[in-house]
C-alpha cells in the first residue's frame, strides 16, 4: 500500500452559486506523479489550485469538504496559507520569472520572501535549485543576467527551480508544457519522472500522450466531477468508466 501525502474527501469549490469541482475524493499518492486529464473547462485546474489554498485569492470563491495534508486540513481554522503555500508549490502554464531580477534573484525569491539573507545560503539553495531542474549547466555563468533573456523552455525551469527553493513537499504543475515547443516539453517531461524521487507532484495536462508519459495515476474530470482514477496504465488501457474511454480515444474533448 502506497503512503498518501495528499488527499481530498468530497471537496466541492464554488465560484458563486456554480460549483467548478463538484464533491471529489481523491488521493494523492507519496512521491508519485498524479495526472489530471480532461476537456478544457472541466475543473481540474480548480481542483489544482484548492490544493494549496489559491482559491484565498478569489473573493467569490468558497471551498467544501476536505484537502489533507499529511493528514492535516490545510483548511482548518489557524492554518496559516502562507505556510501552506510553501509546502505545496505551485509552476503555472505560462512561464513567471520576475522580469525585473537576475536568474539567481528569480530563483531565490520564494527564500527572501521569509527572511533568509544570508548570501552563501542563498547561492547554495540557488544551485541546488538549478541542478534539481537541470539548468544548472546552462545558467550557471549568466546568474546575474535578466531571466527574461532565457528561452521559453528555460524559463518555465527557473518557475520550477524557484517553486523547489522553498523545498516543497508536494509541487503542483498547470499545464507547464502547452506554451513550449517539443524539445523543451521534452525537458520538462524528463525532470519531472527525475524529481518525483523527491517530491510529490500532481500535474494538469491537456495532452493525453504526457499523461501516459509521466505519470505514475491519473484522474479524468468531467463537468466538474471526477469521472475515474487509478493507476495511468490501467486507466488508459481498460478504463472502467464509458466517458473515460470515449475521451481517451479521442471521440470527444
Amino acid at each position: 500500500m502506497e503512503e498518501l501525502r495528499m488527499e481530498t474527501r468530497d471537496l466541492t469549490v464554488y465560484y458563486g452559486k456554480n460549483a467548478g469541482v463538484k464533491s471529489v475524493s481523491l488521493p494523492i499518492h507519496d512521491r508519485r506523479i498524479t495526472a489530471l486529464i480532461g476537456p478544457s473547462g472541466c475543473g481540474k485546474t480548480t481542483y489544482l489550485r484548492a490544493l494549496n489554498r489559491m482559491h484565498d485569492l478569489n473573493p467569490i470563491a468558497r471551498i467544501e469538504g476536505q484537502v489533507l495534508l499529511d493528514d492535516e486540513d490545510i483548511y482548518a481554522p489557524g492554518v496559516d496559507p502562507v505556510v501552506v503555500r510553501r509546502r505545496v508549490g505551485m509552476v503555472f502554464q505560462r512561464p513567471t520569472p520576475f522580469p525585473t531580477m537576475s536568474i539567481f534573484e528569480n530563483v531565490v525569491a520564494g527564500l527572501r520572501l521569509v527572511g533568509v539573507r544570508d548570501r552563501s545560503r542563498l547561492r547554495q539553495v540557488a544551485e541546488r535549485s538549478l541542478r534539481q531542474a537541470a539548468l544548472w549547466d546552462e545558467v550557471k555563468d549568466r546568474m546575474n543576467e535578466p531571466a527574461v533573456g532565457l528561452s521559453g523552455g528555460q524559463q518555465q525551469r527557473i518557475s520550477i527551480a524557484r517553486a523547489l527553493a522553498v523545498e516543497p513537499e508536494v509541487l503542483l504543475l498547470d499545464e507547464p508544457t502547452s506554451a513550449l515547443d517539443p524539445i523543451s516539453t521534452q525537458a520538462i517531461e524528463d525532470l519531472l519522472v527525475k524529481l518525483k524521487e523527491q517530491v510529490t507532484i500532481v500535474i494538469v495536462t491537456h495532452n493525453m500522450q504526457q499523461a501516459a508519459r509521466v505519470s505514475d495515476y491519473t484522474a479524468f474530470f468531467l463537468n466538474g466531477e471526477m469521472i475515474e482514477f487509478g493507476p495511468t496504465d490501467t486507466l488508459f488501457t481498460t478504463p472502467g468508466d464509458e466517458r473515460t474511454e470515449a475521451y481517451i480515444t479521442g471521440r470527444f474533448g
